[in-house]
Order: structure tokens, then sequence, then C-alpha cells
């Protein structure tokens, strides 16, 4: 029989309320507000910290003006995110099976993958685990990482630009998309076969939310064209962009996935540029230190439907 290594023996010192306490003076940045978000006193939160610095023997965060984070801190920071995840994901598990109900995979994704992709994964996963639940999160790029960080999810489609540059996850191609401009289906350029950037001048744009791929994807396009962008709504919300541009003279910026799936369904029209733009690469990130049957089976899956759909040039 092995002997118990004693070289974590600091670990069994630890009681989660460190590390909770730790992540929310990291996300706060003073004690102040700590104490405020944890319903205690500073004092009481500062001894939290002192005692697991102690235990652990390094300094984990600089006092100041402004909470700074050591090299240990941001070490720490990554595992406390999962292991508080891990927690929370057993729990949920446990609770599921003391009711019979069904162990659940957690899907997140950008607007792409929800309108392509996953919709057949999805079913072709439930077909071979009927007995397995799927939860699917819909949002932004960074929102998707950080649940990925805290294990709230367990993969999640995304583009795979710049900003994965140092993410020490799993990643995987999956495919690559365009830029597409919509309009209303009674919009005076709909009519037009053969659609230039400059031709779109006089229209005011719906435009993706500041500081995303697809707004520096627009932005360069038009700059390119010798134009501005005019925007007069910000949003990254599909039925909304929908909703406003059937009854208006506004133009979009939508993932070519997105925007042919609509223009299918009759829902916008799609307009033909003689400059398509690039978006970039879509593919799939999960984190590969943590063992997850269902998580590897529905990868296989989507990979199977990438793959089916290559034939079709993803064109609905």
């Amino acid at each position: 029989m092995q002997t118990p290594s004693h070289d974590i023996a600091w670990a069994r010192r630890l009681k989660f309320r460190h590390l909770e306490t730790f992540l929310v003076l990291t996300e706060s940045g003073s004690l102040t507000q700590a104490a405020v978000s944890m319903h205690m006193t500073q004092s009481a939160v500062s001894h939290w910290l002192s005692d697991l610095e102690e235990a652990i023997g390094v300094t984990l965060l600089t006092r100041g003006r402004k909470l700074q984070l050591t090299p240990a801190g941001e070490i720490l920071k990554d595992h406390a995110l999962r292991i508080l995840g891990d927690l929370r994901r057993t729990q949920a598990d446990l609770q599921s099976a003391a009711i019979g109900a069904a162990r659940q995979l957690r899907v997140g994704s950008i607007h792409s993958g929800l309108m392509t992709l996953l919709p057949d994964a999805i079913h072709q996963f439930r077909g071979m685990a009927p007995n397995v639940s799927i939860r699917v999160t819909d949002a932004p790029f960074m929102q998707l990482l950080d649940a990925l960080q805290r294990r709230d999810i367990d993969l999640a489609i995304l583009p795979l630009d710049e900003r994965m540059h140092g993410v020490n996850f799993q990643s995987e191609v999956l495919i690559e998309d365009t830029m597409e401009v919509v309009v209303g289906r009674m919009h005076p350029l709909a009519m037009q076969t053969d659609v230039s950037w400059k031709s779109l001048e006089p229209y005011p744009w719906i435009a993706p939310p500041a500081n995303t791929l697809m707004r520096r994807r627009l932005e360069k396009a038009l700059l390119d064209a010798g134009l501005m962008l005019r925007a007069h709504i910000e949003t990254s919300s599909i039925p909304l962009i929908q909703a406003l541009l059937e009854e208006s003279n506004d133009v979009a910026a939508l993932a070519g996935q997105v925007a042919r799936r609509l223009h299918h369904q009759g829902l916008v029209h799609r307009l033909r540029l003689h400059t398509p733009r690039n978006f970039g690469v879509i593919g799939l990130v999960w984190d590969d230190g943590e063992s997850n049957d269902m998580r590897r089976s529905f990868i296989d899956v989507l990979r199977h439907v990438v793959k089916q759909k290559s034939g079709e040039e993803f064109v609905f």
C-alpha cells in the first residue's frame, strides 16, 4: 500500500470557503468590495486570505489601493475555478442521481454553431445516448471561455482567433465561415443581384457589439471600401436583428452560416456582395485535462456532422 504523500499536507487545511473568498477578492480587487459581496466583515475576509496564504506558504495577493495577483495567485486562481466548478458539477450529478434524472452534458456556442452544427449533432447524440440531457448556453466568446474555465460547460463552439493565444484548452477546427450582409425582404437592395460595399453607404447599420470579432471584420471591410461604420443600434441578438430588418431599411452583418439559414427560411435577404469577406475559423474548445465520456462521444458526433455537411458546403 502506498504511503500517503505529505507534499500536499497544506491542502488538508483548506476549506472551500478559502477558495471562494480568494476568488471573490480577485474579482472585486478590494477587501471592502469582497466583504460586501460575501456579507462578511473586512477583518473576516482578511483572516480567510491570510489563513490561505499561511497554509500554502506563499503570497497570493499584493496589498495596496487595489489587490493584485502574484504569479502564485494566478496559478491558484486557475485551479480554484476548476475545483469549485467540479464541485458544482458533482453536486448537480449527485442530485440528478438521487431523483433518477438524466446526466447532463453542457455545451456552449456562438450563433454559428447554434444554427448549423448543434441541431444535427444534438439529434444524432440523443439517438445514441437517450438518457443524457443536454444544456445549451448561447453566449459571446469571453463568457464561454470563462464558463469553460469554471467548468460550467463541458465544451464550446467558438471562433479560433488571436484571443485563443495562451489559452490552455484543447481546440479543433470545425469549419471556416464568412461574413455576410443581410437586409429585410423589402429592402431596396434586396432586388439587386450584384451589390458593392459602396452601395451600402446610405443605409444605417445594426452593428455587432464593440470589441467582437464580427465588429472588427465589419469595420475592416467598410474601411477597405472607403466607408465608416454608422451604427445606430448595437446587438448580437438574432431575433432582434431579424425583427428590426423587417421594419426598416437598415443593414446588418451576420456569420455566413446564420445568414444563409435565415435567408433560406425567408426571414432575411442575404445580399450578393461581389467582394465577400472571410469571418474566420470556427472550432471546438474543451479542457482535455478533465475525463468525460459524454463529452468525448459528443465531440465524435460533431466531427461526423462536419464531415456530412462538408459536401453541402454548409449551404442551406
